[in-house]
């Protein structure tokens, strides 16, 4: 009997031996959503009479007033009449914003997957008028890589933040082949609506300016929009009461859109897209210009494309340049010259005056009356500022970057001056 229990008990723990080759246990940090019930959210617009600059993204310009967007929180808003002294008027806390445009007193600005209209007619008083629901695709807010990324359940809302979380949970190893492969981490994986900010000589209209980083532009009664792969036509005829007239997939890796006349110009991670819009439920591709994988907006003015190209980071190459067009003809994009710069962002031209935002690097100006000796008519740079967008306004130049909002006075290109600032608050 003693030896019969023995062997049982040698059985037994080679039983438990075996069964413990199968589970192992992963612990790591892991980025949880933090949500926002539909409910919240959509009853969340509203005026806040101080929001500090923390995290600015694009700018839009209208009737002597100043919007700037807090990445994925609202728009900040100031009176610009005197651009020496800017007056804040409020913040119009807008989860999930990201872009803008103006028509007459209606402010039209994504709010995650909804688009809503909000009456600025008076901004320190500005009020939600109009709801376009789950028109956008869900997103989320940007989040650092190096972390795993828990599941998203989108029943529950919007995610507005994460948590780092340390998990700890059991895996199972297969037998074949020998080293573990894990199961069970579950990756999901979402994209911004609109990244993750058109200017005086560019995409002006008595609607507004908005900046070279935009996705949202007006023609006529519609607004336009672009997201990562998709084309957005809204119908505005009744401003209260918008409608999504088209949709339509339009590839992958769209970055910005640019309209001028009856053409739209699409930033693209590969290159540039022209699109003929001036029936604008049905855009009519007219050519493209390829180059190396990176990061581009785009402007136009007269014949002229001026495409800057970042690498690095999600941007894909290294390549860091400003490329110039011809598009005399438009189904024939031909390249100028190229000019090197070191992680340019927005750009915007007034007639032969060139703003460049080359990002560490600063503001860049140039004198672009010869397309082919840019680079060698630097007319000024200023380099203690991270730049990312421009607006010019004829003398006067609106800029936005990581460290804040500048303003320029260039009525004298022998001369220009910082006039104003509104810097970020850490």
């Amino acid at each position: 009997m003693k030896r019969f229990n023995t062997i049982f008990k040698f059985l037994a723990l080679i039983f438990v031996m075996s069964g413990c080759e199968d589970k192992y246990t992963e612990q790591y940090l892991s980025l949880e959503p933090v949500y926002m019930s539909y409910k919240d959210f959509r009853e969340a617009v509203k005026v806040e009479s101080t929001h500090s600059l923390q995290k600015p993204g694009k700018i839009y310009y209208k009737d002597n007033y100043l919007f700037i967007n807090e990445i994925m929180k609202g728009i900040h808003v100031y009176n610009n009449a005197n651009p020496v002294s800017p007056q804040y008027v409020g913040f119009i806390a807008i989860p999930g914003n990201v872009d803008m445009v103006i028509k007459g007193n209606i402010m039209y600005a994504d709010s995650y997957i909804d688009l809503v209209g909000i009456d600025i007619s008076n901004p320190a008083a500005a009020k939600e008028v109009a709801r376009l629901k789950s028109v956008f695709p869900y997103s989320v807010p940007p989040y650092e890589s190096y972390y795993r990324l828990g599941p998203i359940d989108d029943t529950q809302g919007v995610v507005v933040d994460w948590t780092v979380k340390k998990i700890r949970k059991e895996i199972e190893q297969i037998s074949n082949p020998v080293y573990p492969v894990y199961f069970g981490s579950k990756f999901t994986n979402f994209s911004l609506s609109a990244d993750a900010a058109t200017n005086g000589a560019q995409q002006t209209s008595p609607a507004g300016i908005g900046g070279s980083m935009a996705r949202f532009g007006l023609i006529g009664n519609h607004l336009l929009a672009v997201d990562n792969s998709s084309y957005y036509n809204f119908d505005l005829t009744n401003a209260t009461s918008p409608s999504l007239e088209t949709k339509l997939g339009m590839g992958w890796g769209i970055e910005t859109m640019f309209l001028s006349g009856s053409n739209m110009f699409l930033g693209t991670s590969n290159g540039m897209l022209i699109y003929n819009v001036a029936d604008v439920t049905k855009p009519t591709y007219v050519s493209n210009f390829w180059h190396a994988t990176g990061c581009d907006p785009v402007v136009v003015q007269n014949n002229r494309a001026y495409v800057t190209i970042r690498g690095g980071d999600a941007c894909g190459s290294l390549i860091n340049r400003m490329d110039v067009l011809d598009i005399t003809n438009l189904k024939t994009p031909v390249l100028m010259r190229s000019y090197n710069m070191t992680g340019p962002y927005g750009l915007g031209i007034d007639g032969d005056v060139l703003f460049v935002c080359d990002g560490t690097d600063g503001l860049k100006v140039y004198n672009a009356a010869d397309p082919y000796l840019i680079s060698e008519h630097l007319i000024a740079t200023f380099k203690d500022i991270n730049a990312y967008d421009v607006i010019p306004l004829g003398n006067s130049l609106l800029m936005i970057g990581s460290d804040g909002f500048y303003q320029y006075n260039y009525s004298n290109l022998n001369d220009i001056k910082q006039i104003s600032s509104i810097k970020v608050v850490k």
